[in-house]
């Protein structure tokens, strides 16, 4: 039964027993139900989380003073929305609190306005404003407060509260400073988890995800524990020998360790008596494995192993036999008079090559010998990518010079370093950009008789060769 149904059917008793000389007033005379103010008003909505059995047209009150009504009660999720309009003469914060109080014990329910206790005024209370949940209110119900008389009256629990005080001050008795130690990591502990409650919320979600995935897959996830069953047999009934295996490897582990411990200072000895050996070893750099490749093929350089056949070696010669070539070493060999009008050099002499200039050939000056085959030589600074001579310098036809990377052509010839070996119609000695290609016609023919005397490895050895 609501307290509304037990309200009326008190008024229905008190009416029966009346005498029946009273009379009772007209229901005309009766004050209509709530405090609608008078003139213009301002609406403002409270929110509850339970109004009780308050009905629209209730009293609104500030200071027990009807300054309004309730207009309109509605329900937005679990909170109740109440509108209030009151009267535009009452002037209250925007901080103020609402409460659903009753008037007596039977009486009527009305929404109280006041002003905040537990904090300083702040503004005014306009129409449109909201009272949130945070700053409202309700008054206890008649029902709960007998409810909690009769608990008291009745015994109820009251003993097993007495009994369960008695046991938690016998438990916390001369724990206190444990107890407070714990409340505060406990609070520490809550802290913590507040701050990260955005993790965990995620952390739950990709787990809820992960969950799911694993129910969608349930099939084979049971298939591959089944598959597992045949293993985990064969290592159950080799459970002794694993045992017996991870036993002696901590021993095998106690042992290493003792043995490092101990051989430790003459660990270190060798390191250091290692050091000079290792830092000639670097100075020697390549030269090293230079040599063992040399030991490999001694009396004979490395490049000599294509050349024995058997108990024969090929020897294999290459001539320079260009006539401008021979002329301008000729040249450049010869001694010049002194006083010439060249200066002391015979006009057209070339000076050997030197290893310092960027071009073979160049007089101390710095500039070339008169011969056109020496002038004949691309900027360096600015290398094309195919340079042909021109056909003054009477150079082979055909001859070109290929920037470094392109193509190789059949024949043609690679210059690792830059500099130009003999055998090719450019001066011996010459430095072009390293990686220039020399076309197959700039390398020369060999030309002449070769001679050659055949004999054994023991005739070379013994000198049986040698003229």
């Amino acid at each position: 039964m609501t307290a509304r149904a037990r309200r009326l059917l008190a008024a229905a008793l008190a009416v029966a027993l009346l005498p029946a000389g009273c009379g009772l007033p007209e229901l005309t005379d009766l004050p209509l139900p709530g405090g609608a103010p008078a003139g213009p008003g301002y609406r403002v909505t409270a929110e509850f989380t339970d109004v009780l059995d308050l009905v629209p047209q209730a009293a609104v009150k500030v200071d027990d003073v009807t300054v309004g009504s309730v207009e309109k009660i509605s329900l937005a999720g679990w909170t109740a929305r109440v509108i209030l309009r009151i009267d535009r003469e009452v002037q209250l914060p925007a901080n103020a609190t609402a409460a659903v109080r009753q008037s007596s014990l039977l009486g009527e329910k009305y929404v109280t306005v006041t002003a905040p206790t537990t904090e300083p005024r702040r503004g005014r209370l306009a129409d449109g404003d909201v009272i949130p949940l945070a700053r409202t209110t309700r008054g206890a119900e008649v029902e709960e407060v007998l409810a909690a008389l009769g608990l008291l009256l009745n015994g109820g629990g009251l003993a097993q509260l007495r009994t369960i005080d008695q046991e938690l001050g016998r438990a916390l008795d001369g724990r206190e400073p444990a107890i407070r130690d714990a409340l505060h990591r406990l609070d520490e502990f809550v802290g913590g988890l507040e701050r990260q409650k955005a993790d965990i919320v995620r952390a739950v979600e990709a787990l809820d995800r992960l969950t799911g995935r694993l129910a969608r897959q349930r099939q084979v996830v049971g298939e591959a524990v089944d598959a597992l069953a045949p293993g985990m047999t064969t290592l159950a009934r080799q459970r002794a020998q694993l045992t017996s295996a991870l036993t002696a490897l901590g021993e095998l582990g106690r042992v290493g360790t003792r043995v490092v411990n101990r051989s430790r200072d003459d660990t270190l000895a060798s390191l250091r008596s290692l050091k000079p050996i290792l830092e000639q070893l670097v100075r020697a750099g390549d030269d090293l494995p230079k040599s063992l490749d040399f030991m490999l093929s001694y009396p004979f350089p490395p490049n000599v192993t294509g050349a024995i056949v058997g108990d024969f070696v090929n020897l294999s010669i290459t001539a320079d036999l260009d006539a401008a070539s021979i002329l301008a070493n000729l040249v450049a060999a010869a001694p010049a008079p002194a006083g010439s009008a060249t200066g002391g050099r015979t006009p057209g002499a070339a000076p050997p090559p030197t290893a310092g200039g960027s071009r073979p050939g160049a007089r101390p000056d710095g500039s070339l010998p008169d011969l056109p085959l020496l002038k004949c030589l691309p900027d360096l600074t600015k290398f094309p990518t195919t340079w042909t001579p021109p056909k003054e310098c009477q150079l082979p036809e055909g001859c070109q010079l290929l920037k470094p990377g392109s193509k190789v052509p059949v024949g043609g010839l690679i210059l690792p370093k830059g500099i130009v070996p003999p055998g090719t119609a450019f001066p011996a000695g010459t430095e072009l950009p390293a990686g220039t290609i020399l076309s197959a016609d700039c390398i020369l023919p060999v030309t002449g008789a070769i001679t050659g005397t055949v004999g054994g490895l023991t005739d070379i050895l013994g000198g049986g060769l040698l003229p």
